[in-house]
């Protein structure tokens, strides 16, 4: 059985908590941007305003506070259907 969310996890947008789960999982925020289809601007915002809600000051904080098993982000699947080629 899955592991409940961190309590401040449920202060997250949907949005949020993707965008955290790829920061903490090991990607920059140009390559969750490309990623999401977002500026990474755009990721930058949403980043500043998760970490006070998770109570934490970096990336590796990040990764505490939301349990992620560290698998890289990079073989994870975008939420966001991609236009097809």
């Amino acid at each position: 059985m899955a592991e409940p969310p961190a309590p401040g996890v449920a202060a997250l947008t949907a949005q949020e908590e993707q965008i955290a789960q790829l920061a903490a999982s090991g990607l920059t925020n140009k390559e969750i941007a490309h990623r999401l289809f977002l500026s990474h601007r755009t990721v930058g915002a949403h980043l500043y305003r998760v970490f006070p809600k998770l109570g934490v000051t970096s990336r590796a904080g990040l990764r505490d506070a939301l349990g992620s098993g560290g698998s890289g982000g990079r073989a994870m699947p975008s939420r966001t259907p991609r236009p097809p080629p």
